[in-house]
């Protein structure tokens, strides 16, 4: 494989993964995430597997430092082959213990991360009549439980943004893949985002966790087979179609998960 690929989030979890995993096959990538130290950290431990890559820190909040970053790539190393946007902040709370200023910092990344991002890369991608674009987003994107309202707002802005894309660059040569994914253990996410997890639904015993490898090889597989949605753990593919047939069954027993979780009483 000799392909450029950039990863957002890199620095750790599932992006750092993803990195791996690309840079194992071959490919160049380009590191972006806002822990500097880390970001080389990684770069610098892919390298001394033999593999290819190019760190850069960025505050992916800032859509001026992303233009001026992505021009900085493109002129100095290229335009992506492909885009992995999968940068994500924000803790699940309820409504009234999110403040204004942490539900904008969940719009920002993910969403206008990805938006901007791809906003950058994409004239070039469609120049060349080649590219992939993949969004990384979370099962509240389909589906919706008390306590996260922000959190879920933004993973639902990704997966629509993907989707709208999905549409509109049909044909172009440049593809776009959605990646859903279950609880990935090892991110790190629960501990960065204090008060979240006592707000996780429980889930059913038959869903199970997956691994950072798992997660990776996830992206890396449907981005190569260009698929358009790729979700992990499968069994979330029945849940989505549920919710759209029988919303209120599901969203009674997200209730339900949600008070077991939390250790409250039946939902009534």
């Amino acid at each position: 494989m000799s392909k450029l690929v950039l990863i957002t989030g890199a620095s750790s979890g599932i992006g750092e993964a993803t990195a791996k995993r690309y840079a194992a096959a071959g490919a160049h990538v380009l590191l972006l995430a806002r822990n500097a130290e880390r970001l080389y950290g990684v770069a610098h431990t892919i390298r001394a597997a033999g593999g290819t890559a190019t760190a850069f820190p960025i505050d992916l909040q800032g859509a001026a430092a992303i233009k001026e970053t992505a021009a900085r790539i493109e002129s100095e190393i290229g335009v992506p082959d492909i885009l992995i946007n999968n940068a994500g902040v924000g803790r699940w709370l309820p409504l009234t213990d999110t403040a204004p200023e942490e539900a904008r910092a969940m719009i920002d990344v993910p969403y206008l991360a990805a938006f901007n991002l791809t906003h950058a890369f994409a004239p070039a991608m469609l120049e060349r009549g080649s590219g992939g674009l993949v969004f990384i987003s979370s099962p509240a994107a389909y589906l919706a439980w008390p306590n996260a309202s922000a959190y879920i707002a933004a993973r639902r802005a990704v997966a629509g943004f993907a989707e709208a894309l999905q549409s509109e660059l049909k044909g172009t040569g440049v593809f776009v893949t959605l990646v859903i994914f279950g609880n990935v253990t090892g991110t790190g996410y629960w501990e960065h985002n204090p008060g979240s997890w006592e707000n996780v639904p429980e889930p059913p015993p038959f869903i199970p966790d997956l691994t950072l490898e798992q997660a990776a090889k996830a992206i890396f597989d449907g981005a190569e087979a260009r698929k358009a949605f790729v979700v992990k753990p499968a069994i979330y593919r029945a849940l989505f179609a549920m919710n759209a047939l029988f919303p209120k069954t599901v969203a009674r027993q997200l209730r339900r998960a949600s008070k077991s979780a939390r250790g409250a009483g039946k939902d009534h």
